[in-house]
């Protein structure tokens, strides 16, 4: 028994280490985007006080700058991207564990090599689709690369989650003449959220973070994403601390509130993905 509760406070004691690692840059940008720029560099692990708080940093980002367009611009790429994801995802997925066809290992092993294959890797082949569609700096562009960047681990997770639902539910429901469409919609697709949540966090940060791809395709002012729109306070040669660390605070919301949202469906689809 004291073996297993030192093992147990090892364990919780490393966790805790490691969420503070993580945790640590998140909290560094938020006291540093409160706070003015002789204090950013004369203490930057300082809490702000009376003397260092400052909004200067949000005032020139909401006011000198299309942030709130960048900011809705990501929202939109990310939100939209996710849905198609998440629903041609799980449909594939219930095809590929529900249905035997021919060519259905081939497809699986198609989406495997897409998992270990870069999607950057094929940039220019990308580009010059992008430019013979006529989708150059449009959120279009971006939302067609990421629905096709996060589609592959999005089957093969939702997938092994699927074949785990007993099949003595899908023959009850053909039993009693329910459509395919509605067993999947009312039945698979309940039983399955833990999934589809662990699958919808860690397919929006990717999309959220890029920067790649918003350069490449769309970089023109109407199309600019946060990550994109950021880099027009870092210059050559001089750097707004306060306006990067406000704009950093401000894109790292979104994903923090999905974090919350979606905390407990996370925990168990990855808790229940290790018991499989």
């Amino acid at each position: 028994m004291k073996k297993l509760k030192t093992g147990g406070l090892v364990v919780q004691l490393t966790l805790l280490c490691y969420t503070l690692l993580a945790l640590f840059p998140i909290l560094l940008i938020l006291i540093n985007s409160v706070k003015s720029r002789s204090a950013i560099f004369d203490d930057p692990l300082a809490l702000p006080n009376s003397d260092t708080f400052s909004l200067i940093g949000f005032q020139k980002v909401l006011a000198k700058s299309d942030f709130l367009l960048y900011f809705g611009n990501s929202l939109s790429v990310t939100l939209i991207s996710l849905a198609l994801i998440l629903l041609f995802g799980a449909m594939a997925a219930w095809a590929l564990s529900e249905y035997k066809f021919r060519g259905n290992r081939l497809l699986a092993l198609f989406l495997a090599i897409g998992i270990m294959v870069p999607i950057r890797l094929g940039t220019v082949s990308i580009l010059e689709l992008i430019v013979k569609l006529d989708l150059i700096n449009t959120l279009t562009a971006l939302v067609l690369v990421y629905t096709a960047q996060g589609l592959p681990l999005a089957v093969m997770i939702l997938s092994e989650f699927i074949a785990q639902v007993p099949k003595e539910l899908k023959e009850a429901a053909r039993c009693d003449g329910v459509g395919e469409f509605k067993i999947f919609f009312q039945i698979i697709l309940p039983l399955i959220r833990p999934a589809v949540a662990t699958v919808a966090v860690f397919t929006m940060i990717p999309v959220w973070n890029d920067l790649w791809f918003p350069l490449i395709l769309a970089p023109g002012d109407s199309s600019k994403t946060v990550t994109l729109g950021v880099q027009q306070f870092i210059g050559q040669y001089v750097t707004d601390w306060n306006s990067v660390l406000a704009a950093l605070s401000l894109a790292v919301i979104p994903v923090l509130i999905m974090y919350v949202i979606f905390s407990r469906q996370l925990i168990r689809g990855l808790t229940s993905g290790a018991v499989k």
